[in-house]
């Protein structure tokens, strides 16, 4: 065998391996599930964004089926507010619209008990802040369990910046199709609101859509897709930080000590990439005002 046909082969055999995530995964980093990663293409740019079930799991398998059955493609961003949020999901674009599925009634606290998969950075009194996968979420503290009933606590999602949420009327329990994104932190929504993902690539974009209510020419949804769907060659391979890791403990010390009393969990970011294309970083915004809803 010729020397340039071995160096082929090499090359060939490299690239093979860097394509695996494993080869590919950094130190204190994991790749996102995409059982549970929605990617969607905007005519703004690509948004992706990881939900946990363990949080509402009945939300989680509302985008899903929805996103399978292609009911999201081609959705407008109906509702775009500077520094709060972008709503969609509404095939008749104007906010009143559904699927034809029934609502889904509200997640917005969960039960859990010590097994709960929750990353604590910081203790305030009478609870504890931290993150479920990469999003934030606050619990009452684990000593309570044993006072408790059904020897469990609540834990709520926390709307920072990149949180996704569900839409709702006036009936906290009418939850359908409608979510929306959240372009900055306000935390007057939270357990008014069911909160179930936070983006990991594509805070950027979201800041770009069109703002009104509705927008004039308002941005699309062009596709949405579950990451696990995409044909392997075509998918991205989406790699977040690892919340339990020692590197994520480190980005938590850095972050409280430039904080200092004045920290939240918004002011921290999860590292996440796309490892087949440019790095994203996301950037902490302002707090808005007035809560989202239809």
């Amino acid at each position: 065998m010729s020397l340039v046909k071995k160096s082929a082969l090499l090359a060939g055999a490299i690239a093979a391996l860097m394509a695996t995530s494993a080869f590919a995964l950094d130190p204190g980093y994991r790749m996102a599930d995409p059982n549970n990663t929605l990617v969607i293409d905007t005519t703004k740019g690509q948004v992706i964004l990881e939900m946990y079930p363990s949080l509402a799991p009945n939300h989680v398998e509302r985008l899903l089926t929805l996103t399978r059955q292609h009911f999201y493609d081609g959705l407008t961003f109906h509702r775009v507010i500077e520094d709060f949020m972008a709503q969609t999901g509404d095939p008749k674009g104007d906010g009143t619209g559904d699927s034809t599925l029934p609502n889904v009634k509200a997640e917005f606290t969960v039960r859990h008990d010590s097994s709960f998969p929750f990353t604590v950075a910081t203790r305030p009194k009478g609870s504890l802040i931290g993150f479920v996968g990469a999003m934030p979420v606050q619990s009452q503290v684990n000593e309570l369990m044993a006072i408790s009933n059904d020897g469990k606590v609540n834990a709520w999602g926390l709307f920072c910046q990149g949180t996704v949420g569900m839409a709702h009327s006036y009936d906290p329990d009418s939850g359908n199709s409608q979510f929306f994104l959240m372009r900055g932190a306000n935390s007057s929504l939270e357990k008014k609101y069911t909160a179930f993902g936070t983006i990991l690539t594509g805070l950027d974009v979201v800041r770009k859509l069109k703002i009104g209510e509705p927008p004039v020419n308002p941005d699309k949804m062009n596709t949405v897709r579950v990451l696990a769907d995409i044909p392997e060659a075509e998918r991205p391979q989406v790699e977040v930080m690892d919340t339990t890791s020692p590197q994520f403990q480190a980005v938590l010390d850095a972050t409280r000590k430039d904080k200092g009393d004045n920290f939240s969990d918004c002011d921290v970011t999860v590292p996440a990439k796309i490892l087949n294309a440019a790095p994203v970083t996301a950037e902490a915004t302002p707090t808005p005002a007035a809560p989202a809803g239809r």
